[in-house]
Protein backbone atom coordinates (compact mmCIF):
# COMPACT_ATOMS: atom_id res chain seq x y z
CA UNK A 1 0.00 0.00 0.00
CA UNK A 2 2.57 2.52 -1.17
CA UNK A 3 1.89 6.15 -0.40
CA UNK A 4 -0.84 5.43 2.15
CA UNK A 5 0.68 4.46 5.49
CA UNK A 6 -1.76 2.80 7.83
CA UNK A 7 -2.51 4.51 11.10
CA UNK A 8 -3.48 1.15 12.61
CA UNK A 9 -0.85 -1.40 11.71
CA UNK A 10 -3.05 -4.29 12.80
CA UNK A 11 -6.76 -4.85 13.42
CA UNK A 12 -5.85 -5.26 17.12
CA UNK A 13 -4.52 -1.68 17.13
CA UNK A 14 -7.88 -0.43 15.84
CA UNK A 15 -9.73 -2.46 18.50
CA UNK A 16 -7.49 -1.07 21.26
CA UNK A 17 -8.26 2.48 20.07
CA UNK A 18 -11.98 1.68 20.26
CA UNK A 19 -11.60 0.30 23.80
CA UNK A 20 -9.87 3.56 24.84
CA UNK A 21 -12.74 5.53 23.29
CA UNK A 22 -15.36 3.45 25.13
CA UNK A 23 -13.51 3.80 28.44
CA UNK A 24 -13.23 7.57 28.03
CA UNK A 25 -16.92 7.95 27.13
CA UNK A 26 -18.10 5.88 30.09
CA UNK A 27 -15.73 7.63 32.51
CA UNK A 28 -16.91 11.10 31.49
CA UNK A 29 -20.69 11.40 31.77
CA UNK A 30 -22.64 14.42 30.55
CA UNK A 31 -24.01 16.57 33.34
CA UNK A 32 -27.65 17.65 33.54
CA UNK A 33 -28.79 20.43 35.83
CA UNK A 34 -31.68 19.32 38.07
CA UNK A 35 -33.53 21.00 40.91
CA UNK A 36 -34.28 18.82 43.93
CA UNK A 37 -36.08 19.13 47.21
CA UNK A 38 -38.65 21.59 48.44
CA UNK A 39 -36.20 24.47 48.05
CA UNK A 40 -35.30 23.46 44.50
CA UNK A 41 -31.62 23.04 45.25
CA UNK A 42 -29.63 23.01 42.01
CA UNK A 43 -27.54 19.88 41.46
CA UNK A 44 -25.74 18.20 38.60
CA UNK A 45 -26.96 14.75 37.61
CA UNK A 46 -24.45 12.58 35.69
CA UNK A 47 -25.85 10.96 32.55
CA UNK A 48 -24.02 8.09 30.91
CA UNK A 49 -23.05 8.86 27.33
CA UNK A 50 -23.84 6.35 24.60
CA UNK A 51 -21.19 5.02 22.24
CA UNK A 52 -21.53 6.26 18.65
CA UNK A 53 -19.58 5.74 15.46
CA UNK A 54 -19.30 9.51 15.03
CA UNK A 55 -18.03 9.82 18.58
CA UNK A 56 -15.39 7.17 17.93
CA UNK A 57 -14.21 8.86 14.75
CA UNK A 58 -14.05 12.28 16.45
CA UNK A 59 -12.19 10.71 19.38
CA UNK A 60 -9.55 9.44 16.95
CA UNK A 61 -9.41 12.82 15.24
CA UNK A 62 -9.18 14.81 18.49
CA UNK A 63 -6.46 12.54 19.88
CA UNK A 64 -4.48 12.98 16.66
CA UNK A 65 -4.66 9.25 16.04
CA UNK A 66 -6.50 9.26 12.71
CA UNK A 67 -8.40 11.76 10.64
CA UNK A 68 -9.68 9.22 8.12
CA UNK A 69 -10.68 6.26 10.26
CA UNK A 70 -13.79 5.76 8.13
CA UNK A 71 -11.56 4.25 5.42
CA UNK A 72 -11.13 1.17 7.60
CA UNK A 73 -14.91 0.77 7.84
CA UNK A 74 -15.69 1.45 4.17
CA UNK A 75 -12.78 -0.71 2.96
CA UNK A 76 -12.30 1.35 -0.17
CA UNK A 77 -10.73 -0.71 -2.92
CA UNK A 78 -10.47 -3.74 -0.64
CA UNK A 79 -7.37 -2.26 0.99
CA UNK A 80 -8.56 -3.07 4.51
CA UNK A 81 -9.99 -6.58 4.15
CA UNK A 82 -8.18 -7.84 7.25
CA UNK A 83 -9.87 -5.07 9.31
CA UNK A 84 -13.44 -6.03 8.40
CA UNK A 85 -13.91 -8.41 11.34
CA UNK A 86 -12.80 -5.85 13.93
CA UNK A 87 -14.82 -3.11 12.19
CA UNK A 88 -17.89 -5.33 12.43
CA UNK A 89 -17.14 -5.98 16.11
CA UNK A 90 -16.86 -2.22 16.78
CA UNK A 91 -20.16 -1.51 15.01
CA UNK A 92 -21.89 -4.29 16.94
CA UNK A 93 -20.44 -3.05 20.25
CA UNK A 94 -21.79 0.44 19.58
CA UNK A 95 -25.18 -0.94 18.54
CA UNK A 96 -25.35 -3.19 21.64
CA UNK A 97 -24.61 -0.23 23.94
CA UNK A 98 -27.30 1.89 22.27
CA UNK A 99 -29.96 -0.83 22.18
CA UNK A 100 -29.42 -2.03 25.74
CA UNK A 101 -29.29 1.55 27.01
CA UNK A 102 -32.56 2.31 25.21
CA UNK A 103 -34.23 -0.82 26.54
CA UNK A 104 -33.52 0.07 30.16
CA UNK A 105 -34.42 3.74 29.69
CA UNK A 106 -30.87 4.96 30.11
CA UNK A 107 -30.96 6.52 26.63
CA UNK A 108 -33.98 7.83 24.74
CA UNK A 109 -35.65 4.65 23.42
CA UNK A 110 -37.22 6.41 20.44
CA UNK A 111 -33.92 7.81 19.21
CA UNK A 112 -32.19 4.50 19.88
CA UNK A 113 -34.80 2.69 17.77
CA UNK A 114 -34.39 5.09 14.86
CA UNK A 115 -30.59 5.06 14.95
CA UNK A 116 -30.55 1.28 14.83
CA UNK A 117 -33.41 0.67 12.39
CA UNK A 118 -35.59 -0.89 15.08
CA UNK A 119 -38.75 1.11 14.42
CA UNK A 120 -41.80 -1.09 14.75
CA UNK A 121 -43.58 -1.47 11.43
CA UNK A 122 -47.28 -2.15 11.15
CA UNK A 123 -48.91 -3.28 7.98
CA UNK A 124 -52.43 -2.07 7.22
CA UNK A 125 -54.43 -3.21 4.25
CA UNK A 126 -57.75 -1.83 3.09
CA UNK A 127 -60.05 -3.92 0.97
CA UNK A 128 -62.81 -2.23 -0.97
CA UNK A 129 -65.55 -4.60 -2.05
CA UNK A 130 -67.51 -4.01 -5.19
CA UNK A 131 -71.26 -4.49 -4.68
CA UNK A 132 -72.77 -7.38 -6.66
CA UNK A 133 -75.73 -5.36 -7.82
CA UNK A 134 -75.82 -1.68 -8.72
CA UNK A 135 -77.61 0.69 -6.39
Amino acid sequence: MAGHPRVFETPQDLWEAFVKYAEEVKANPRLKTVFVGKDGEQKLEPLQRPLTMEGFQLFLWDKGIAKGADQYFTNQGGLYDEYMEVCSRIKKSIRKDQIEGGMVGQYNPSITQRLNGLVEKQETSITIEQPLFGE
